[in-house]
């Protein structure tokens, strides 16, 4: 009988090693089978929450932040294209690259979790902000994901103009800080234990075989 578990996905839609934990998560998850019933929740988390509503060029905003070179920039891109390709992803990056403020993403995502589409909104956003180069901070780009994620567009639309669910999103991020997360992905499996990064889906099958077999011996 398949155990059920609890997965807090931390993250940021501007974080492109965020698609690649997921998708190595659910490709885990795929492996495991009727091992585990997995409930995933996504939480939110800003890399950059004070980046303005046009953003900032991407190559600009990791030499201004990190200290990188364009020559390390170039070997992390290629880094990513490879691990997301092997993911079935496909990183568009190029010159014009912009990063994005993802307040109002985030705020879309947690309308959607009471929708039941969080999930599927996430991987639309992705595509959007990742492969297609659009600005997740546009308010057309946000429903036309979310209409592609399977809701519902003038819902989406009125979330986004009104201001809708900003003090849960705020306070959800605080929570996340308060526990300590300070870098994402940051997956947390039933609120206890934690995997960083954009881990390859051998080490979630077997951290998760491990949880699930200490749910199992708790009774």
């Amino acid at each position: 009988m398949a155990i059920p578990l609890r997965i807090d996905f931390v993250s940021d839609v501007a974080c492109p090693w965020c698609v690649i934990g997921l998708r190595s998560l659910m490709k885990a998850l795929d492996e495991l089978g009727d091992e585990v019933e997995a409930e995933i929740v996504f939480q939110p988390f800003e890399l950059n929450p004070d980046m303005p509503p046009e953003g900032q060029n991407t190559f600009e905003h990791v030499q201004a932040k990190y200290g990188s070179t364009p020559e390390k920039s170039a070997l992390s891109r290629e880094a990513l294209r490879e691990s997301g390709e092997a993911l079935g992803f496909a990183f568009g990056y190029g010159p014009d690259s912009r990063i994005w403020n993802t307040f109002d993403a985030h705020r879309l995502l947690h309308w959607a979790h009471g929708e039941g589409r969080q999930h599927a909104l996430k991987e639309a956003l992705f595509v959007a902000n990742f492969t297609d180069g659009l600005s997740i901070s546009d308010n057309e780009v946000l429903v036309r994901a979310a209409a592609s994620a399977g809701l519902d567009a003038r819902r989406a639309r009125s979330v986004l103009v009104s201001g809708q669910f900003a003090d849960e999103v705020r306070k959800d991020e605080a929570t996340w800080r308060d526990r300590g997360i300070q870098a994402v992905p940051s997956i947390v499996f039933e609120e206890r234990w934690m995997i960083q990064g954009g881990q390859p889906s051998e080490m979630f099958v077997q951290a998760i075989r491990q949880v699930i077999a200490q749910k199992a011996a708790a009774g």
